[in-house]
């Protein structure tokens, strides 16, 4: 590894994206990378579970493959999930999810299948047999930052909605969350979680 590392705060070189205030705002988002696995049911289900914990392995050895081979350190970035319900009344078991980790500018496709490789030969995080790299283009959407329990969103989801209506927008897209601080460190009441909703303008 170099001696001295360049480190690169990926969250502020993406502000924009990884930033919001609690008072809605309409903003563009650039096409990005990911590392993505899709499953369903609800949130604290062991087969999403299972996917956190497989995206955040190979994202380490991902950043630590690129430390070694480029000079670039960065820190992993946080969770985001696309969360698809059929209807306004599904419960959580009929939930559609898709996880993902964002990748930064030094991390490609061979960087991402040489992390999976690993991960998978360990044999400790199954989930990462299925793990995707891809790019999504949100463009542009509405977001707000969330603090509180993810369980009491809903209230704040409507506002966004309701924002989205008076913009003249409208909803056009998958409902996005990123979680910025780790519920098993984190107070319920001060989880920070961004909701953001691409909208057509």
């Amino acid at each position: 590894m170099p001696s001295a590392a360049k480190k690169i705060d990926y969250k502020r070189e993406l502000k924009e994206v990884y930033s919001a205030a609690r008072r809605p705002a309409i903003i563009e988002v650039p096409p990005l990378d990911y590392l993505t696995i899709e499953g369903s049911g609800g949130p604290y289900g062991d087969e999403y579970r299972a996917a956190v914990a497989a995206l955040f392995a190979i994202s380490y050895k991902a950043k630590f493959l690129v430390r070694e081979s480029a000079g670039v350190d960065f820190g992993v970035m946080p969770l985001e999930t696309l969360w698809h319900t059929e209807g306004e009344n599904a419960g959580k078991g009929s939930w559609r999810w898709s996880a993902m980790i964002m990748q930064p500018e030094p991390v490609d496709k061979d960087v991402i299948a040489q992390a999976c490789d690993f991960v998978v030969a360990k044999k400790e995080r199954p989930a990462a047999v299925d793990a995707v790299y891809r790019r999504l283009d949100e463009g542009t959407a509405a977001q707000l930052l969330y603090v509180g329990p993810y369980e009491e969103e809903d209230p704040v989801i409507d506002g966004l909605h309701a924002f989205i209506l008076e913009s003249g927008a409208k909803a056009s897209g998958t409902h996005h969350e990123i979680y910025l601080n780790s519920p098993e460190r984190t107070a319920p009441e001060r989880l920070r979680t961004i909701i953001r909703q691409p909208v057509q303008v």
